[in-house]
């Protein structure tokens, strides 16, 4: 069975993420640049808001007991399958994915500009996955 409380909770600190990681971005790549500490702050807090998208996406496949992921992508691949989230955001989330992997584990360095258009315009992405989720445990019975 879904827990509710836990996916609410989730969804809220999704929002604090996105909103810090937005906040704190200046209006440019090569601000961003220039300032180590806030693309520490701006990387770290788009890390987390991956990684409770992830944990979303987890607690739904385990929960409704569908087929689970082979990969990170492949966990919002299985929601875009179930309904709970539409193709463009899968495909969005699956990128996200990505960088939450060179961020975690320091894969061959940040790029500042991917990072900067995550915090930017990516950030709609992350809002969207919370709008969608939240859109299907409101009409949704789940199993």
């Amino acid at each position: 069975m879904v827990d509710r409380g836990v996916l609410a909770a989730k969804l809220a600190e999704l929002a604090l993420r996105t909103a810090r990681a937005r906040s704190h971005c200046p209006a440019t790549a090569e601000a961003l640049a220039a300032d180590l500490d806030t693309l520490d702050i701006v990387s770290f807090n788009l890390m987390l808001a991956v990684q409770v998208c992830l944990d979303v996406a987890s607690h739904l496949i385990a929960d409704q007991r569908w087929r689970p992921a082979g990969t990170l992508a492949g966990a919002f691949e299985r929601l875009r399958e179930h309904g709970v989230i539409g193709a463009a955001t899968a495909t969005s989330l699956g990128r996200a994915a990505g960088l939450r992997n060179v961020v975690a584990h320091g894969y061959g360095g940040i790029d500042v500009r991917i990072v900067h258009a995550a915090a930017t315009a990516g950030a709609t992405d992350l809002e969207a996955f919370a709008r969608e989720v939240a859109a299907w445990l409101s009409s949704a019975t789940p199993t």
